[in-house]
């Protein structure tokens, strides 16, 4: 993080030393590098200082953590939960909730099952949801936070954070083995889907688990709003993160072709570049079905932008044939078609302009 060189991770007395006397910089950049290399080595050099440590160099320590997380770590974590920091007891409770295992995930899992429970009232298979009445000191201390941001509910928002931190596999046991696609396309009574959902989604991305990604994702082809899992596209975006590379862009590619660009942005974001074939040839096909539709190139300008800096170089020459001039369509806007083809022509510049730099690093 400093630039400066490092001791040999080998020496525990210039480790100690640097770790004892170094700047901020270097003793962060310290824990790292022992963090990736020994993860116990650099959980015990924390805990060598940590009581005399301030608050912000606490909670920056603790982010270190996340680097080989493991059981090993849940003793040092558990007694952060009642450090003096708010910040740095809700890191502690984060990165807790992240181990299965621990008795964090243990205690918010035991909180979550008696609020969320099968509906045995009607003759479908439902969800029941009771939010809890209260958010005591123990919750508290477990990283709950009492007071709801403005316009949410308290209720809502301390049930969202327990569902959060619990571990997605109590939930396949508690609905009979069900799997994630089927528990999350049960109804859920009282309107409290969206809520339910949403705290599952920030579950599978914090434990990043594909399975429940793809439940909550739904099939791409499905409308946006009445898919079984979530309708927001930022959340869609960071379940699609989960998921293999290969997948993701199966995925987005799927979406595109069934809903064209207009949602896109975000969704393309996170592909792995240059896009795979079939992306890359969705994004290009939706954007030749927007210029006939008539409208102004400049209203996919981001897209455009990230298939300039995305698509495989070696599109060009497929995608020459949109350069040319088309005549203009009676109900479209004045202009349109000349202004696409000079967006084409860039695009097609753009492309051939990496090629040949690719080539050059290449030689």
């Amino acid at each position: 993080a400093s630039g400066a060189p490092q001791p040999d991770l080998t020496d525990p007395d210039a480790v100690a030393r640097l770790w004892e006397e170094g700047l901020f910089a270097e003793r962060v950049a310290l824990l790292d590098a022992v963090r990736a290399q020994d993860p116990p080595a650099a959980l015990a050099l924390l805990a060598t200082t940590w009581p005399a440590e301030r608050a912000e160099d606490r909670l920056m320590f603790l982010d270190s953590l996340r680097s080989g997380l493991g059981g090993a770590d849940e003793p040092f974590l558990e007694q952060a939960l009642s450090d003096r920091s708010r910040n740095v007891r809700a890191t502690a409770a984060e990165l807790l909730s992240a181990l299965p295992e621990s008795a964090l995930a243990g205690r918010m899992a035991a909180r979550a099952l008696s609020c969320v429970h099968p509906d045995r009232t009607g003759a479908v298979a439902a969800i029941a949801v009771e939010a809890p009445h209260e958010c005591d000191a123990d919750m508290q201390r477990d990283g709950v936070m009492a007071v709801p941001p403005t316009g949410r509910g308290e209720r809502s928002w301390w049930l969202g954070q327990l569902v959060e931190a619990t571990p997605l596999g109590v939930w396949e046991e508690r609905f009979g083995g069900r799997p994630a696609d089927e528990i999350v396309a049960l109804p859920v009574a009282d309107d409290w889907a969206d809520e339910l959902h949403t705290a599952w989604c920030r579950a599978a991305v914090r434990q990043r688990n594909p399975r429940w990604s793809r439940a909550l994702l739904g099939r791409p082809s499905e409308p946006v709003a009445s898919g079984p899992g979530t309708a927001s596209i930022a959340e869609r975006s960071k379940l699609l993160a989960i998921l293999d590379e290969g997948e993701r862009a199966s995925w987005v590619a799927e979406f595109i072709a069934a809903h064209g660009l207009s949602e896109a942005f975000q969704l393309l974001g996170v592909c792995t570049v240059p896009w795979a074939g079939p992306l890359g040839r969705a994004v290009v096909d939706a954007l030749d079905i927007a210029r006939d539709g008539g409208s102004y190139p400049w209203s996919f300008s981001g897209v455009m932008g990230l298939a300039e800096r995305c698509l495989d170089p070696a599109e060009a020459d497929r995608l020459e044939v949109l350069t040319a001039a088309q005549d203009e369509q009676e109900d479209a806007s004045p202009g349109a078609g000349g202004y696409w083809s000079e967006a084409f022509q860039r695009l097609v510049s753009t492309l051939r302009l990496r090629a040949a730099m690719e080539a050059e690093l290449m030689a």
